[in-house]
């Protein structure tokens, strides 16, 4: 890392900190915390955060502005306006930057890079996120139940567990979540598409981690182990599902007799009781029912001839 001499400031690049020694060789310098700028107009603007006067308001939302570009970039916000156009592949956005940092996708250009392990990456943020790896700094500290974080933004989702924020709406089926991620996985289901597929059988899932779980099928690796019983299991959820049948936890109740389960695939299930939903049909004479192993008894019973 490369440090200021002058206000400690560190940076990733020799060229970052000569370009940075300008603000303090600069005879546009801020009174207030020493900062310099390249000209007036700059440290005009600058000042206004330490008074924290705001003078440009947006005649929609009455959101107020130091500078006037960002009431004009804000704005577009309210208007759709989207000028900056990718001319590789039409994508628009509001803000330049926003176009500069896309175009690096299809350049491949990523001029931000990691002086401990060569890493490089489209934005400065991410390189700055990235090097928390290295210094093992977790800043980002959750004020509700002190949970720490490397980046930022992974706080921000975070306290949408507390919050009981989601805002990613599903405009298929409405549901809701706090993380785009999930959201982007949940499609699938309504798409269908299963882009994680297994090289040995040709098994295809939605998810990453399923395709992992899967895999241990071929490789017979069984990871999560019972402390209780020492039952071992390819997949961390199947442990949690079991180590239920030890401690008696039934934390699915249904709302319409209070019974409960240790699964939510029983109480699924049961709530076809109530609503006399019986999806399992026999193709041989179409009987119904509301369990799949009704149906395989059914078969084997009736048409096993």
């Amino acid at each position: 890392m490369f440090t200021c001499t002058q206000c400690e400031k560190t940076f990733t690049s020799h060229g970052r900190l000569r370009k940075h020694m300008n603000i303090h060789s600069s005879k546009y310098g801020c009174s207030e915390c020493g900062k310099g700028f390249r000209n007036n107009r700059d440290l005009e603007l600058h000042r206004r955060s330490h008074s924290g006067e705001k003078p440009f308001e947006c005649s929609v939302c009455s959101k107020r502005f130091i500078d006037s570009r960002a009431l004009v970039a804000h704005s577009r916000i309210h208007s759709g306006e989207k000028p900056y156009k990718c001319h590789n592949c039409d994508k628009t956005f509001r803000l330049s930057c926003s176009l500069k940092k896309h175009t690096r996708v299809h350049t491949g250009e990523k001029p931000y890079k990691c002086f401990m392990c060569d890493m490089a990456f489209v934005q400065v943020v991410n390189l700055q996120n990235h090097m928390n790896v290295h210094s093992g700094d977790k800043p980002y500290m959750c004020f509700i139940c002190d949970q720490t974080f490397r980046v930022s933004y992974h706080l921000k989702r975070h306290m949408r567990v507390h919050m009981g924020e989601k805002p990613y709406k599903c405009r298929t089926c409405d549901k809701a979540f706090s993380d785009s991620r999930i959201l982007s996985v949940h499609m699938r289901f309504h798409t269908g598409e299963k882009p994680y597929k297994c090289h040995v059988c040709d098994k295809s899932f939605t998810m990453s981690y399923d395709l992992k779980c899967h895999m241990r099928v071929h490789t017979g690796e069984k990871p999560y182990k019972c402390q209780m019983c020492e039952k071992a299991f390819s997949d961390c959820r199947i442990l949690n599902a079991h180590m239920r049948v030890h401690t008696g936890e039934k934390p699915y109740k249904c709302h319409l007799c209070d019974k409960a389960f240790s699964q939510s695939s029983g109480l699924i299930a049961h709530k076809r009781v109530h609503t006399g939903e019986k999806p399992y049909k026999c193709s041989a004479c179409e009987k119904t029912f509301r369990l799949s192993v009704h149906l395989q008894v059914h078969r084997q019973r009736v048409h096993s001839d």
